[in-house]
């Protein structure tokens, strides 16, 4: 029997990456949260006003004898655009920026060759810049952040449209898996 893992991605609003992992086979939760920042259990409200230096991201847990950390980051690529640095789509600012998060080395070179391999790609016409980063504290955010795609979903349809737009462009030849 395995152990579940965890894996921390940031893509820009966090509320936008939970469903394509909560949606994916080997996926135990998706928890949405920020990390990266100085300030201890920050507040969304904190987050938001650029004053903490988190970034608003989501921690999966996952069976890894159904789903390997390769799959994810094969998802994870197709829910951002890994070539803008300061934000996501409609979401600007260094809260908003696309990180993988790595635990151990393993991870940091799964993370880079998979980085590299989507640069070499040429699926984007500029470079990929999205960060990759020792894990630090993750803080879940508040219960109205939670599973937002399940709670709001008119809301959550109107918040993404960019962002299927921007997938369906660069991923319409790649194998989804959600």
């Amino acid at each position: 029997m395995s152990q579940n893992k965890i894996a921390i991605f940031a893509g820009g609003c966090f509320w936008c990456m939970v469903q394509p992992f909560d949606e994916t086979p080997g996926i135990v939760s998706v928890v949405s949260g920020y990390t990266g920042g100085h300030v201890a259990n920050p507040t969304y409200e904190q987050v938001k006003a650029h004053t903490t230096g988190h970034t608003e991201a989501i921690a999966i847990t996952y069976d890894p004898a159904i789903i390997t950390y390769q799959q994810l980051l094969d998802l994870y690529w197709q829910q951002t655009d890994p070539t803008d640095a300061m934000g996501q789509f409609q979401d600007r600012g260094d809260n908003y920026r696309p990180v993988i998060f790595v635990q151990n080395d393993q991870e940091r070179q799964l993370a880079e060759a998979s980085r590299q391999q989507l640069a070499a790609s040429g699926r984007f016409d500029a470079p990929i810049v999205t960060q990759i980063e020792a894990v630090q504290p993750f803080y879940p955010a508040e219960a109205e952040h939670q599973d937002y795609y399940k709670r709001y979903p008119e809301r959550f349809t109107a918040e993404i449209a960019s962002r299927e737009e921007f997938t369906a462009k660069h991923w319409q030849t790649a194998t989804q898996t959600h």
